[in-house]
């Protein structure tokens, strides 16, 4: 995701964002949203799990889970992957502490 370009609104387990993405990026984005929406109401519904934060590190846990499962023994590039999660939590630290300024 780029830093630049147009905000874009997202909803995940009924709570808005507004993240930054240009407009090539939105429906992937918005793919990513929808999945970890789902992947979230699912640990939500099992009620093993109580609290958003400790649903939102269960379900990162689990995606992060899948993606090793299915791509290390493809010859993934692991180096590649690592800049692009910092790339990716750079933005998400953005769009949190641009949303804290709204409280």
């Amino acid at each position: 995701m780029s830093a630049e370009g147009k905000g874009l609104d997202i909803s995940i387990m009924g709570r808005k964002f507004r993240v930054a993405c240009t407009e090539n990026e939105q429906k992937q984005l918005m793919d990513a949203v929808s999945y970890l929406d789902k992947k979230m109401r699912e640990i939500h519904d099992q009620g093993k799990v109580v609290g958003l934060e400790r649903i939102a590190i269960m379900a990162a846990l689990n995606i992060t889970y899948e993606l090793f499962s299915t791509c290390v023994a493809d010859g993934f590039d692991i180096a590649e992957f690592k800049r692009r999660m910092a790339s990716m939590q750079a933005t998400l630290e953005k769009a949190m502490s641009d949303q804290e300024k709204l409280f």
